[in-house]
């Protein structure tokens, strides 16, 4: 299925405000609040929508430091690929690992509360992974920019 105008101004409003009511997403959409209903459900059931959430403030939480780690394999096996990412997303701090082409194999993206914290996730977990030849890790300063939401 293709997505029209429409389907992409619900997708859109979806993104920003997920927990908008169907009489507010149809006044936002300019479509009737069944005709609105029908829409959501065939784009949830077609896998445009894959999930809701709660987006949550890591700072609040107490993990305000992001560190990104590229990581560097000892070899590309699908043996040693499938080992490493079974045990990675085994290691609660990590919320993003992404398969690389480029200098780096995996880049991962790490929350901690601290460089001290950081440390321990390092020694605990990073530093046991399977195959791993070098890992650099890199702190982030500052998020200039963070959204969710997909160009559509």
């Amino acid at each position: 299925m293709s997505l029209d105008a429409t389907d992409r101004k619900i997708l859109n409003a979806l993104q920003r405000k997920g927990r908008m009511s169907n009489a507010e997403l149809s006044e936002t959409v300019n479509l009737s609040p069944s005709a609105c209903h029908r829409r959501v459900q065939r784009l949830e059931s077609e896998g445009y929508i894959r999930d809701y959430v709660a987006l949550l403030d890591a700072r609040k939480l107490g993990v305000p430091t992001t560190v990104f780690v590229e990581i560097t394999l000892q070899g590309q096996a699908d043996e040693l690929l499938e080992a490493f990412e079974k045990a990675v997303a085994r290691i609660p701090d990590v919320l993003e690992c992404h398969l690389m082409a480029g200098k780096a194999d995996y880049i991962l993206k790490v929350v901690a509360e601290s460089t001290e914290d950081f440390a321990r996730i390092h020694r605990q977990y990073l530093a046991r992974l399977p195959g791993v030849a070098q890992m650099q890790s890199s702190f982030a300063l500052r998020t200039v920019f963070k959204t969710t939401a997909l160009p559509v």
